[in-house]
C-alpha cells in the first residue's frame, strides 16, 4: 500500500496542518511517510501545498510526478492539480470555496462543504478537520481514534479548551462520505 497524497489550497486554510497530521497520524500507526510543505512568502492567503506519502514500504523520495489522492481546499488547487491524479485516484473537494467539478470520469470525487460544516460546530477555523475526517472516512488508510488521540495532545494547557470543537469538526467530515 502507498498513499502519495497532495494537498492545496490557500495559506490559512490548514492544508499543511492537513498533511502534517496525516504524516504524524501514520507515524503512530507504524507506516512509512514523507511530509513536504510548499508555500509562497505570502502566507495567509497565498498559495499553499504539501506532498504527503504514507506506505507501508520504505519511502525512495517525498517527490512523485502523480498523486493517488487529491485534496483541494480551493478552485486553483484542483485546476492545477487535477490532471496529475493518477487514474481511479479520489479528489476531495471542499465545496464551500471551489465551484468547479471534477472533470474526469476516471476519478472518484466527495465534495465536502467545510466551511458550513465549520461553522455549524462553532468555529470557522476548523474546517481543515472536517476535511481531513472526510478523507480518513473515504481512504481507511488511517484509524479515526489514532487522530483523535493526536487531536487531544495537539491541544494543550489553554488550548485544550479546542479538544472537543476539533473532534466534532473531524466526525462530522467523516460522516461525509459515510
Amino acid at each position: 500500500m502507498k498513499k502519495q497524497i497532495i494537498i492545496s489550497g490557500f495559506g490559512g486554510q490548514g492544508g499543511l496542518a492537513i498533511g502534517k497530521n496525516l504524516a504524524e497520524a501514520g507515524m503512530d500507526e507504524g507506516l512509512n511517510v514523507t511530509w513536504a510543505p510548499s508555500y509562497g512568502p505570502e502566507m495567509r492567503g497565498g498559495t499553499a501545498n504539501c506532498s504527503v506519502v504514507l506506505s507501508d514500504h520504505p519511502v525512495g523520495s517525498p517527490v512523485f510526478a502523480r498523486c493517488t489522492e487529491l485534496i483541494a481546499l480551493n478552485e486553483p488547487s484542483l485546476i492545477k492539480f487535477e490532471e496529475g491524479v493518477l487514474p481511479g485516484g479520489t479528489v476531495f473537494v471542499n465545496s464551500d470555496v471551489v465551484t468547479d467539478k471534477v472533470s474526469r470520469p476516471d476519478l472518484t470525487a466527495y465534495y465536502i462543504p467545510c466551511a458550513k460544516i465549520a461553522e455549524e460546530v462553532g468555529n470557522p477555523k476548523v474546517g481543515n478537520m472536517v476535511m481531513l475526517g472526510a478523507y480518513v472516512a473515504a481512504t481507511k488508510i488511517l484509524k479515526p481514534e489514532t487522530i483523535e488521540k493526536m487531536i487531544e495532545t495537539m491541544f494543550t494547557g489553554p488550548k485544550a479548551k479546542f479538544i472537543p470543537l476539533n473532534i466534532e469538526a473531524f466526525r462530522r467530515g467523516m460522516a461525509c462520505v459515510q
